[in-house]
């Protein structure tokens, strides 16, 4: 068992659960860690998870924020039972063991009403105000998209137009700007693993839980619906991608370029995301990241083929060769 952060003892005696037994949680691609909390010592056994996001690595304001607000707008994010921000400290709600991509390898013939249910979700979500956080507007993307330059490309060995991708980006994106105004909250990285499911259904349909949306911003409704639907850590086919776009479209019937602009925040996600994994790779020595590639290349590859991301397209032909795009090849 790894070694405990120090501190962990006297803030969770502050929080009223200093007799409860901890148990770590495998991590993922942060500096965050996370412990299961199980207390018996009173009359009813209870349980929670702790998170810590320990400074200056991390900051657990943001996750605070965007979980209140989420709470506040009926959108199932874990309850807040303590917190020490300063310190990096917060004690959630447990929402259990069934993440749905864990829910859905036991149990593939629920994939149809379990995604239904984190679309509804979105839906939902889509149907209010946005809440009060930054925008994603051109800079933000063009930081994300200037990832796979910065660190996919140099790491395999390619010289590549950086003005020229920069301008692609601009292009491809600028007439999608509009369309978000005023804008929806997106969760950002919404996809199974970090979907919970909550409910008794034995079919996937009942209600779930969200984790991990501290880096929420005001953008476009699409952005979420590609983390998960074009999601890197778990297939999903080209056919069960379209009927929950359409099971979304007939819920909501966004204007006439929503499918446009879904194959632009498409390429645009997995362009980051391909830059991500590799820097998981080279500077944090995570290289488990790069089996996830292949998949995301393939589905950059049908979203480039999309009309709207013809300039982005072009620099893709111009710069990448064909051998390292394949869905078999191209890692670094």
């Amino acid at each position: 068992m790894s070694e405990l952060p120090p501190g962990i003892d006297s803030f969770l005696r502050s929080a009223g659960w200093g007799a409860a037994d901890i148990d770590p949680i495998q991590g993922d691609a942060s500096f965050r860690r996370y412990f299961r909390i199980k207390d018996v010592s009173g009359d009813r056994a209870r349980k929670a998870m702790l998170m810590f996001a320990p400074p200056p690595e991390e900051d657990p304001k943001p996750f605070l924020h965007v979980a209140r607000w989420l709470s506040d707008n009926e959108q199932r994010a874990p309850e807040i039972y303590a917190e020490d921000a300063a310190q990096g400290w917060v004690l959630i709600e447990d929402f259990g063991n069934d993440r749905m991509r864990d829910w859905l390898d036991a149990n593939p013939s629920g994939e149809t009403k379990a995604y239904e249910a984190a679309i509804d979700a979105l839906v939902e979500l889509h149907q209010q105000p946005a809440g009060p956080f930054g925008p994603y507007d051109m800079a933000a993307y063009q930081r994300e998209t200037a990832l796979l330059t910065e660190w996919y490309c140099p790491a395999m060995g390619l010289d590549v137009d950086e003005a020229g991708y920069t301008t692609a980006w601009n292009e491809a994106l600028a007439p999608m700007l509009d369309r978000q105004k005023p804008g929806v909250t997106v969760l950002r990285d919404y996809h199974a693993e970090n979907i919970m499911l909550l409910g008794p259904s034995k079919d996937g349909s009942g209600a779930q839980g969200l984790i991990d949306f501290q880096d929420a911003l005001v953008g476009h409704p699409a952005y979420d619906l590609v983390s998960l639907l074009q999601d890197a850590r778990r297939d999903v086919s080209p056919e069960l991608e379209r009927t929950m776009l359409d099971h979304y479209l007939a819920n909501m019937r966004p204007d006439a370029e929503f499918e446009a602009d879904y194959a632009r925040l498409g390429a645009q996600r997995n362009a980051k995301i391909v830059g991500i994994f590799t820097r998981l790779n080279k500077r944090d020595g995570k290289p488990h990241y790069l089996d996830l590639i292949p998949r995301v290349w393939e589905a950059m590859e049908r979203d480039l083929a999309h009309p709207a991301l013809a300039p982005v397209a072009a620099w893709f032909d111009a710069n990448i060769p064909n051998e390292l795009r394949d869905a078999k090849g191209g890692l670094p």
